[in-house]
């Protein structure tokens, strides 16, 4: 099953996609982590992708799809994977409809003010890259796998957020038209005091795999 994850940052698009790589064997492909990892390789990729990012907007989509059109092409998609972060624009995906065949679009609805208050209050190890939430560190600012700081990443802060999240209802939100246009757009209206695992369930179900 060829997948795409919709929602607005912060709803538990990559959250949710991971447990399903997990359970069913399929990839999931989050072109924020793969620019991620390019800034703090320093690449060239990485470098001009960076002032994007951390201005909380979109990178180029010349840059994007190539990195998309190449990975898709990898042996571990053959059966199927998960689109996490792209595509974000509709000419994106016109331009993805050209080399990929989607069987869905799962959309994660969330309030903008439950998003704010996830995201700000994110923490990042500097040395492990584990994630945590300040609700659950106990006003500690280490790591608690390896004890080495953790930071806020520029893109968490508040400022930034809104501005994602301004960036998204204009440029992004449209997908939800085109994909349901298209027959295939799913929709999960996230409770913000559900746990993960009865939003999971809630995400299997709308993909008819619970």
């Amino acid at each position: 099953m060829n997948l795409i994850f919709l929602g607005p940052p912060g709803a538990g698009k990559g959250t949710h996609a991971q447990r399903l790589m997990h359970e069913f064997g399929i990839p999931q492909i989050s072109t924020g982590d793969m620019l991620r990892q390019a800034i703090k390789a320093g690449t060239p990729l990485g470098l001009s992708a960076q002032r994007y990012i951390e201005a909380g907007e979109l990178v180029p989509d010349e840059v994007v799809i190539g990195i998309v059109k190449e990975r898709l092409q990898a042996e571990d998609c053959q059966k199927g994977y998960i689109l996490d972060g792209f595509p974000r624009t509709v000419p994106q995906a016109e331009a993805l409809s050209q080399f990929a065949r989607i069987d869905m679009a799962l959309n994660l609805s969330l309030a903008d003010e439950v998003i704010i208050r996830r995201l700000s209050g994110r923490r990042v190890c500097s040395q492990c890259g584990s994630t945590f939430h300040t609700s659950n560190l106990g006003g500690k600012d280490t790591c608690p796998k390896c004890g080495e700081k953790l930071v806020q990443r520029k893109d968490d802060a508040p400022d930034t957020i809104r501005n994602r999240l301004n960036v998204y209802a204009v440029q992004t939100a449209p997908l939800i038209d085109y994909y349901e246009g298209q027959g295939l757009l799913r929709t999960v209206e996230c409770d913000p005091e559900a746990t993960a695992d009865e939003t999971y369930l809630q995400v299997k179900e709308a993909l008819g795999i619970a």
